[in-house]
C-alpha cells in the first residue's frame, strides 16, 4: 500500500487596476496576492472571486490560470499548492483591508521585484502584466 500525502490548496488572484497590482501583507511580513482556500462545491474561479471580495472588497472577474507551484512556508513548516489566476477588476473603489491581513497596497510593476514576497507570486504578477500589455496592443489595431 502506498501512502498518500495531501497538501492544502490556495487559489490566488493577480488584479491590476490603473497599472498597479493589489497586494496584502501577511503576519509573516510577506506581501502576497489575495486569495485563499477553496471551499467544497466551489470552482477555483468562484474561490478567487469570493476571496478577493472578502479580503479587499473588490469585485473581480477571474480568467485563465497564470501559474501553479508548491510553496514551502518555513514559518508554518508546511507545503501549500498555489494556483494563480489573472483577474479583471469590475469597479474602481479603493481596496479595503480586512481583518485577515496587516496592510493592503497597490504597487507598480517595477516595485514588485523589491518586495518581500514568494518568487511564484512575482512570476505570476509579471505574467499578468505581460498579458495585459499584449491584450492592449491587440486592441490598438
Amino acid at each position: 500500500m502506498t501512502s498518500q500525502i495531501a497538501y492544502p490548496v490556495s487559489i490566488k488572484g493577480v488584479v491590476v487596476r490603473e497599472d498597479k497590482v493589489l497586494l496584502l501583507r501577511n503576519e509573516r511580513e510577506e506581501w502576497e496576492l489575495p486569495g485563499g482556500r477553496i471551499e467544497p462545491g466551489e470552482s477555483p474561479e468562484q474561490c478567487v472571486v469570493r476571496e478577493i471580495a472578502e479580503e479587499a472588497r473588490w469585485r473581480v472577474i477571474a480568467t485563465a490560470i497564470l501559474d501553479s507551484w508548491m510553496y514551502y512556508i518555513d514559518a508554518a513548516d508546511k507545503n501549500v499548492f498555489i494556483v494563480t489566476y489573472g483577474c479583471y477588476p469590475v469597479q474602481a473603489d479603493e481596496p479595503v483591508l480586512s481583518h485577515e491581513h496587516k496592510e493592503i497596497g497597490l504597487f507598480g510593476e517595477s516595485d514588485v521585484e523589491g518586495l518581500v514576497m514568494p518568487a511564484g507570486y512575482k512570476r505570476s504578477i509579471k505574467a499578468w502584466f505581460a498579458q495585459l500589455r499584449a491584450d492592449a496592443s491587440k486592441q490598438a489595431w
